[in-house]
């Protein structure tokens, strides 16, 4: 996969460059092939890289079966062929602690998805596009909660949390260079709004438009509703 391949060579040049890399990884079902590639790409060094996430429910335990820590660790951080050099689970009694950690991990390469509703991490419309804190909590909207409903994730909307930590909008945009991977025609709108919409916190992942080193990959279901159709490339 293209994206996969891209940001291994992004980590591979920051390990030769200085000893180590600082990632951040996405979950959610956009990811499942992304970063199931990226655990086999070649000639990276995991035990000199440092690893993040994006963001997790409030009010859930580690090992619920939709929580995001535990996504990682069984689809991910398990499945290196070496164990990494850390990673930084996100939750809610961790905050501070990551918001510390972050000061000292300038951020490689991040990887990321974009939501139905447009949004980039958990940080949902209206995004807080000023906050320079590195993780914030947040009230999920209730498009977000039926995209994680309609995923599978939780059984009933009942079910799906309310609240979650997420990575801000500012502290994502930090990252020297992101991959975001958006496949399937449910994201359609959100990429065009991402990609030829004003830069509007009512579609949070349209930030990314002022990133100067963004990499967006997407199949051609989610690609669909784009009118420059130079934007797309048939890479896999």
């Amino acid at each position: 996969m293209a994206a996969a391949r891209y940001g291994a060579d992004i980590i591979r040049k920051a390990l030769a460059a200085h000893g180590v890399a600082n990632i951040i990884v996405a979950t959610g079902a956009s990811q499942f092939e992304m970063l199931s590639e990226l655990i086999k790409a070649p000639g990276i060094d995991w035990g000199k890289v440092n690893i993040f996430h994006l963001d997790e429910y409030i009010g859930i335990p580690e090992d619920h079966p939709a929580g995001f820590r535990k996504y990682l660790r069984e689809r991910f951080i398990s499945q290196l062929p070496c164990p990494s050099m850390s990673f930084h689970p996100v939750s809610a009694e961790a905050m501070e602690e990551l918001n510390r950690a972050m000061k000292n991990f300038p951020i490689d390469v991040a990887f990321v998805g974009i939501g139905e509703n447009g949004h980039l991490a958990f940080n949902d419309p209206p995004a807080d596009f000023d906050t320079e804190v590195p993780y914030i909590a947040i009230t999920l909207d209730e498009a977000c909660r039926r995209q994680q409903l309609g995923e599978g994730w939780f059984p009933t909307f009942e079910d799906v949390p309310k609240q979650a930590v997420s990575m801000s909008i500012r502290q994502i945009l930090k990252s020297k260079v992101i991959v975001c991977t958006v496949p399937d025609l449910r994201k359609a709108k959100a990429v065009q709004g991402a990609v030829e919409g004003p830069v509007t916190n009512l579609c949070p992942s349209s930030i990314l438009q002022t990133h100067m080193d963004c990499h967006l990959y997407m199949d051609l279901p989610a690609a669909s509703l784009l009118k420059t159709r130079g934007y797309v490339r048939n890479d896999k």
